[in-house]
C-alpha cells in the first residue's frame, strides 16, 4: 500500500511521458487526450473499486481488424486492482 502513495521519480515521469507520446503519434491521438481518457477511465473504475492509479497503463495501439482505412484502433488498459469495493 505505502508503494501507492510513493513519489515517482521524474526518469518514471518522463518514461512514461514519452510513452504516452509515441502511443499518441501511433494513432493520431494527441498526449493531452491520452491523459484525459486515462483520467476518465480511473475515475469511472475507481466508483466500483481502489486501483492503483500510478501504475495504470493504458494504450492505444492500431492492432484490430483491417477496416476501410487500414488496421482499428485497438484500447488497452492494465489497470492493478488493489482493493474491491462491497456494497
Amino acid at each position: 500500500m505505502r508503494s501507492f502513495f510513493r513519489r515517482r521519480s521524474s526518469c518514471q515521469v518522463a518514461k512514461d511521458r514519452l510513452k504516452i507520446l509515441l502511443i499518441s503519434d501511433r494513432v493520431n491521438c494527441s498526449p493531452e487526450v491520452m491523459e484525459l481518457i486515462k483520467g476518465d477511465i480511473a475515475k469511472v473504475i475507481s466508483k466500483y473499486m481502489k486501483i492503483d492509479t500510478g501504475n495504470m497503463d493504458i494504450q492505444i495501439q492500431a492492432k484490430g481488424s483491417k477496416g476501410a482505412r487500414g488496421k482499428t484502433p485497438v484500447l488497452y488498459a492494465n489497470i492493478p486492482i488493489l482493493d474491491l469495493h462491497t456494497t
